[in-house]
């Protein structure tokens, strides 16, 4: 069985992190190097639309920004989380399908969280790392202002180190049948036209 752990998440993470600066546009998406029926490139997907999301969410926080122009981000973000969602599932499905064993422990206990769903958080960890150790090195910026983003890199490394030894332990958990982990779906409703009141009035 392939040895899925964190540490490997990490890299394709930071990889597509990387990639993505070297235009640094929201506008240029980076071509993903991985097989696309694989794991690996589900996650530097994942990863790619949560890097693109940042940058839109701070576009969209500029005061001045144009009415017309900041709608068309907002909904670019609205879109941006409904994918986002779906490949966070489509990561539940390939991972589980791949430790889930033939039976549970009688012991074994229900997780609140899916691997997908703690996974996607080690992404957004990876994201607040590279962008905190920007701020630790910009020059214009002031040494009190380094100094508390130094701090704050500390912090998110520290939970960048737990998370991923608690995605490892679940991981092994599941695949030993003594932790229950499902792919409970979102079940989004404002993207859908059946089901968003605004929306399906307007087709009346």
């Amino acid at each position: 069985m392939r040895n899925w752990n964190a540490g490997e998440m990490i890299r394709i993470f930071e990889r597509a992190i990387d990639d993505y600066h070297i235009e640094d546009s929201v506008d240029i998406k980076p071509e993903n190097p991985y097989d696309k029926e694989t794991f690996y490139h589900t996650l530097y997907e994942k990863c790619t639309i949560d890097t693109i999301q940042w940058h839109l969410e701070d576009i969209i926080r500029d005061p001045a920004i144009d009415n017309a122009y900041g709608m068309e981000i907002k909904r670019r973000i609205d879109h941006s989380n409904q994918v986002r969602t779906d490949t966070v599932e489509r990561l539940d499905d390939q991972l589980l399908s791949n430790i889930i064993p033939q039976n549970f422990s009688p012991e074994a206990r229900l997780n609140t969280e899916s691997p997908g769903w703690a996974i996607d958080r080690l992404s957004i960890l990876c994201l607040k790392i590279y962008h905190m150790e920007v701020e630790t090195n910009r020059p214009e910026a002031d040494n009190d202002h380094k100094a508390t983003c130094m701090q704050k890199l500390a912090v998110l490394r520290q939970q960048q180190d737990d998370l991923s030894i608690a995605i490892n332990q679940l991981i092994e958990d599941i695949s030993s049948g003594l932790r229950i982990a499902k792919v409970y779906r979102q079940m989004k409703m404002y993207n859908d036209e059946a089901l968003n009141p605004v929306l399906y009035a307007r087709k009346k």
